[in-house]
């Protein structure tokens, strides 16, 4: 499975539109940070895996609120998703490097620790600009490859069954944040076939592997009920994912608050998975 280095789902009537929004912005009212506990510190090593996995979701939704900032998209809101990434970001960062013991782990959070600054720097030192966006997705790139590589070290720890399906679901956050990315990023030509591909791929790997998450002997009733209701999310999500246009008004909210939403349940889902290898 590549660091980044599905079928479609039914749309929706146009009749149920003025209900669909009202169930997205009522589900997107409870910011992801009052979703996390707050942690001084990495208590275990299934809380660490879910912890090295969203920095991953965290470098895709970074972008995802600049872009949305630079292109007028729910810009209260996407200050606050950038602020509050940010803040996350800097913290279990720091919590992690405090954790990871092994000398390759070590290594991995001190490379991501020297790519952290300039991406950050890139992030809240300039006006968000979609010409700039190449160049931000290059750096983005690294900081995901890193992130990733130190999730896939501190599972490889772990001996129990539930280290792999943390990893798993940790990963559908990030997607789910990479490819509303990738969707904003389309609105610029230099990224647009690369944006489409990205899509495709993404998709793809994130129907398969909810349907595994699902399946898993250790899935308890609390975590199939969720995916459920990430199967229903998701619905809302792919039909803004998938919309032919994408311009700066409603299509485009539904898209960032959708994506959001689906967040918030697959960061629920990796949670349960990670109460369960603690």
């Amino acid at each position: 499975m590549l660091p980044f280095p599905h079928q479609r789902t039914p749309t929706m009537s146009v009749r149920t539109s003025s209900t669909r929004r009202h169930c997205l912005h009522l589900i997107a009212a409870l910011p992801l940070a009052a979703a996390v506990p707050a942690r001084a510190q990495v208590h275990d090593l299934a809380d660490a895996v879910n912890k090295a996995g969203r920095l991953r979701m965290l470098s895709q939704r970074l972008v995802k609120a600049w872009l949305a900032l630079g292109q007028g998209v729910e810009t209260e809101r996407a200050q606050r998703v950038l602020d509050d990434s940010l803040a996350q970001f800097d913290r279990q960062l720091v919590e992690l490097r405090a954790f990871a013991s092994a000398p390759a782990a070590q290594a991995t959070y001190r490379e991501l620790d020297n790519a952290w600054g300039p991406f950050k720097g890139q992030l809240v030192g300039r006006r968000p600009e979609l010409s700039a966006a190449p160049a931000l997705l290059a750096q983005d790139a690294r900081i995901l490859a890193l992130a990733h590589q130190g999730t896939q070290q501190l599972e490889a720890l772990s001996d129990k069954p539930t280290g792999p399906l943390i990893n798993q679901a940790g990963r559908q956050r990030m997607l789910s944040q990479r490819m509303a990315k990738y969707r904003l990023a389309s609105s610029s030509p230099a990224l647009a076939g690369e944006a489409r591909e990205q899509i495709q791929t993404a998709r793809r790997e994130f129907v398969q592997t909810l349907d595994a998450l699902d399946a898993a002997p250790q899935a308890t009733r609390a975590i199939r009920d969720e995916v459920a209701l990430a199967r229903g999310q998701w619905v809302f999500f792919d039909q803004a994912l998938t919309r032919p246009q994408l311009g700066a008004g409603r299509e485009s909210a539904d898209l960032f608050i959708s994506s959001e939403n689906l967040l918030l349940v697959m960061d629920r889902i990796t949670g349960l998975y990670a109460r369960l290898g603690a």
